[in-house]
């Protein structure tokens, strides 16, 4: 009988243990509802686009974003400026987004949202404009491909004309290193468009670039592209270049 109640005794203590134990978080948990990610990068020029946002000198850009699991985020993304309109843009880029991503058909993801660009230092209200974009991106084979379009309507920053970006991005990385190899095609039409930013004519311009970037870590990352654009060649604006990064993730 002493026996049969030291083993009851026992069992309703380790049965105890195990309820009373915190419940630690198992590898197959579902992912949480809110994710949080953001970067800090470094780049040698401030390319948009094709063009330079920084005098063709280095620039130090970051992004913070929060996302849904259902597909929804807002965040923000900032880079140092160097212009010649300084009283118009001033020294600082900080664009506010949101929009939604997600699957949309077996292997196909399509992100649709609105950007906000402003100038917080600059005069206010004379360079900030509203872009709407969305995008469709797959993979084929090796090889993730994405399209997209944005488009500005008229607006007073924008001399009082709208602009459209159509642009296509292709990467693929390397078997068996830390390498991808990224490349960019892009075209402008309206008050952004590079032939008209370099006086050339009214016309729509194409940019482009050909590039890799190479992990060093999980969370660390250099790259190097090739960046060309139609339009005259202004040094430190507009005159093809090659670009360098580190970008630091968390």
């Amino acid at each position: 009988m002493l026996t049969s109640i030291r083993g009851l005794i026992a069992a309703t203590l380790i049965t105890g243990a195990f309820v009373a134990a915190p419940a630690f978080a198992d590898e197959t948990d579902p992912p949480a509802d809110w994710t949080v990610s953001g970067n800090v990068t470094g780049v040698t020029d401030y390319r948009w686009r094709g063009l330079s946002y920084s005098g063709g000198d280095f620039a130090v850009q970051g992004s913070i974003q929060v996302a849904h699991s259902s597909g929804f985020y807002v965040g923000t993304w900032g880079s140092s400026l160097e212009q010649d309109a300084p009283d118009i843009y001033g020294s600082a880029e900080v664009d506010l987004y949101a929009g939604w991503s997600g699957e949309v058909a077996s292997g196909l993801t399509a992100d649709a949202g609105v950007t906000w660009y402003t100038y917080p230092n600059g005069s206010f209200g004379k360079g900030n404009y509203v872009e709407p974009y969305a995008s469709l991106s797959t993979t084929l084979g090796p090889v993730t491909a994405k399209a997209g379009v944005n488009y500005a309507w008229k607006q007073d920053s924008l001399g009082g004309d709208d602009n459209v970006y159509v642009y296509s991005d292709l990467s693929s990385g390397v078997p068996g290193t830390p390498v991808t190899l990224n490349a960019h095609l892009g075209y402008t039409s309206g008050a952004l468009s590079p032939k008209l930013l370099t006086l050339t004519s009214t016309d729509g311009g194409f940019d482009y670039s050909l590039g890799a970037t190479a992990s060093i870590t999980k969370s660390l990352s250099v790259g190097v592209s090739y960046i060309g654009v139609d339009g005259n060649s202004i040094d430190g604006f507009s005159n093809d270049t090659v670009v360098g990064s580190i970008k630091l993730e968390f």
